[in-house]
């Protein structure tokens, strides 16, 4: 999917593609209440909606096309009128009905907020009228999280609105150090979003690494053991925190590989204030089965267990 802007010179050269775009979605005209006549939808009428959305400062629209075709189209708004709103907004996505179920919305969404996040912008919100209940579910399973219930500035209808931090993907790698009892070392970190957690020695990929090659660096710098080498991959997993302030969605390898039970060196725990790090421990498989304090990635015990069979 290509995602760009009406064109320089108007929205002329692509009028008869929106209007047919917007004809499709009758369901949707009839709930907002945006046309005359939903069954008929004409391009003046579409060429004045568009204007009307390049008018607002920071107004953008942008043309979704699969292939050439347009499939979709998405109106988005560098800042709300509200000055007490610090958000960019989308407002309007809108899909060609004959061209539903195929993830072209899904992917659009994706494009626009890439497009606000290389822009330096942490959160995107929206807002999805009342009776739009698809809009709804399809906006939540993007991880929008309702904000508030309000009526609309336009034209004061009643709506949900919903906002996103924008993640920025990362890319990770740790090690589970396995003792011979089988307890495994963990560092204990206490997160702005997430709160109190335990982790495995390991962090971000470092440019041109590999997983692997970034496991062993985090596992000498943050624990000082340099005689031993990430063995076979465990898993791999996702999941969201805040790292120095910017919400970020991490992937991360995890290796395992055996060692003697130590603590870290003194001068890896010189460095540990300035990681986030509060402290850390070996932990049995009893404690693994039932910790008290959140422990990632989930089902480490489970993992090492089977992996032990």
């Amino acid at each position: 999917m290509i995602l760009e802007p009406v064109p320089p010179g108007g929205v002329a050269p692509v009028l008869g593609e929106l209007t047919a775009l917007y004809a499709s979605q009758r369901a949707f005209h009839t709930l907002s209440g945006e046309f005359p006549d939903p069954a008929d939808i004409r391009p003046e009428q579409v060429a004045e909606a568009v204007a009307g959305e390049l008018a607002h400062p920071g107004g953008e629209v942008l043309l979704a096309r699969v292939e050439g075709r347009l499939v979709a189209v998405v109106n988005t708004l560098a800042r709300h009128p509200d000055p007490a709103d610090p958000d960019p907004w989308i407002g309007l996505l809108l899909v060609d009905a004959a061209q539903q179920g195929r993830g072209y919305g899904r992917r659009a969404a994706e494009l626009t907020e890439a497009r606000f996040r290389a822009a330096g912008r942490q959160a995107v919100r929206l807002a999805v009228l009342d009776g739009n209940q698809a809009g709804l579910a399809f906006w939540t399973s993007l991880g929008y999280e309702p904000l508030a219930h309000r009526r609309d500035r336009a034209l004061n209808r009643p709506c949900t609105v919903l906002r996103k931090p924008l993640r920025t993907p990362r890319q990770a790698a740790r090690t589970a150090v396995v003792d011979p009892e089988g307890a495994v070392f963990l560092f204990r970190y206490d997160n702005c979003e997430v709160g109190v957690h335990w982790a495995l020695p390991g962090g971000g990929l470092e440019p041109g690494e590999t997983p692997r090659e970034a496991a062993a660096r985090e596992l000498a710098e943050e624990t000082g053991w340099t005689d031993l080498v990430p063995g076979p991959l465990l898993c791999t997993w996702e999941h969201d925190f805040t790292r120095a302030g910017v919400p970020v969605h991490q992937h991360e390898h995890i290796y395992v590989t055996p060692g003697p039970r130590r603590d870290p060196t003194a001068s890896a725990r010189a460095a540990h204030f300035a990681e986030g790090i509060l402290g850390g421990r070996w932990w049995t498989p009893v404690e693994l089965g039932g910790p008290a304090e959140p422990v990632w990635p989930p089902g480490l015990g489970r993992l090492l267990a089977e992996r032990a069979r």
